[in-house]
């Protein structure tokens, strides 16, 4: 019915969201001004803090199941997390920057 995998799927999915937006946003932002750049991050920001729990929920499957093997291997979790945090928050500074210079903040 339900596997755990979908777990990691759904976290890589809505990192790449967190990060889409952003580059979307700064992309048409000097060509026409977007007026739900605020409600844009505010999304981008939920999709990273989701994907992050996403990967808490995979390592608590991990656990139940006694995968100590799997376990092991939290290093790249937590190298992978750190990235997709600083990338996002970099990726929506960048559109506050550009949309506080136009103007529209």
């Amino acid at each position: 019915m339900f596997d755990a995998g979908w777990l990691n799927i759904g976290s890589l999915v809505l990192g790449l969201v967190a990060w889409i937006i952003p580059i979307i946003n700064l992309a048409l932002g000097r060509k026409q001004m977007s007026k739900k750049w605020i409600a844009l991050t505010i999304i981008s920001f939920s999709a990273c803090a989701i994907a992050i729990c996403l990967q808490i929920f995979y390592n608590l499957y991990l656990v139940t199941i006694e995968d100590w093997s799997a376990l092991s291997e939290m290093h790249g979790v937590a190298v992978a997390s750190t990235v997709l945090v600083i990338i996002t928050i970099l990726l929506n500074a960048s559109t506050l920057f550009l949309y506080r210079d136009n103007g529209a903040l």
